[in-house]
């Protein structure tokens, strides 16, 4: 099967090009947008809006955590000004991650009083950094470590 993958595209390649131009397909994902729902009114009217747009399949409108979802084939700057058009001048992509994704949650850049529940703020700060000092500490003392027994 990849000998013939390889020879269709390459012929199509070669071949075809300048008989018509390839469209890049658009990839089945996730968008979410944060912004700021008050009423019944506003949720309908985002959800109407972003409905609406060409590729999107589903629309989730969570009232609670001020969070819109779409799943589809769309462009994420592409939803994010279609919510803005609604105006909601402050909408913007989610910025929050799961709280347990996180090696340093309090950190100065990742904690956010206005997070939801189990979120905080995506941070370089926070993330671990590979190889670092905790790191090396933690591989003293770990039970993989067959030198440990003489630290102690």
């Amino acid at each position: 099967m990849g000998a013939l993958n390889f020879l269709s595209d390459y012929f199509s390649d070669h071949f075809y090009v300048s008989i018509r131009k390839r469209k890049k397909r658009k990839v089945m994902q996730t968008v979410n947008i944060k912004v700021k729902i008050d009423c019944d009114g506003c949720e309908r009217k985002i959800k109407n809006a972003v409905s609406s747009m060409k590729g999107a399949k589903s629309v989730e409108v969570n009232r609670k955590m001020n969070k819109v979802t779409v799943s589809g084939y769309v462009d994420p700057k592409k939803v994010l000004k279609k919510v803005q058009s609604t105006g909601k001048k402050k909408a913007e992509l989610w910025p929050y991650v799961p709280y347990t994704m996180v090696a340093y949650p309090y950190a100065a850049g990742a904690y956010d009083k206005k997070a939801p529940p189990g979120f905080v703020r995506k941070s370089e700060q926070a993330q671990a950094q590979p190889g670092g000092t905790d790191d090396k500490l933690m591989s003293l003392f770990s039970d993989e470590n067959p030198n440990a027994c003489t630290i102690m």
